[in-house]
């Protein structure tokens, strides 16, 4: 009889769980149709969507590491004679 309390148990901790990520899922999919919205209005208004994603991209990172990245990118433009 213990161990079916114990079994009992586990399966709704193990549903609880299941349930808890399928919920996150159908909200991060809620989010990534929202995010799909905002910029088809922003398209809609002119801006340039495949910039705008780049400059989230950018946003996101550590100012020294872009600072570093575009000096690199730099020097390799004037090596190529494109800068």
């Amino acid at each position: 009889m213990k161990d079916d309390q114990a079994y009992s148990v586990a399966a709704d901790e193990l549903r609880q769980f299941i349930e808890q990520f399928e919920q996150l899922e159908a909200e991060k999919k809620d989010i990534a149709e929202r995010q799909k919205e905002v910029m088809a209005e922003a398209k809609a208004r002119g801006y340039d969507t495949k910039v705008m994603k780049k400059i989230v991209a950018l946003r996101k990172r550590d100012r020294d590491d872009i600072a570093e990245e575009e000096a690199i990118l730099e020097m390799y433009k004037q090596a190529l004679g494109m800068g």
